[in-house]
């Protein structure tokens, strides 16, 4: 897979129990720039299903989701 250029992380690893990283992660969407791509880093198991789930709906880009020893990174890019 061809590295992806991250334009903003977002950690919640650990700080936030579920749903904060989704609410997170919708908050940047809604914020920032259309082309931005953002990261997001989560302890919640959970999240790795229910961030993918939302993208989907919202009609935005999951470019990744990927496990990192006890965590969570999901890569998404906000295309509308």
């Amino acid at each position: 897979m061809a590295d992806v250029k991250i334009d903003k992380t977002i950690d919640a690893r650990c700080s936030l129990g579920c749903p904060g990283p989704l609410m997170e992660l919708i908050s940047a969407i809604k914020n920032e720039e259309i082309g931005t791509v953002i990261e997001l880093l989560s302890s919640e198991k959970d999240t790795s299903v229910s961030a993918p789930q939302w993208l989907s709906k919202a009609g935005q880009e999951l470019i990744r989701v990927e496990e990192k020893g006890g965590y969570w990174s999901i890569v998404a890019k906000k295309v509308k």
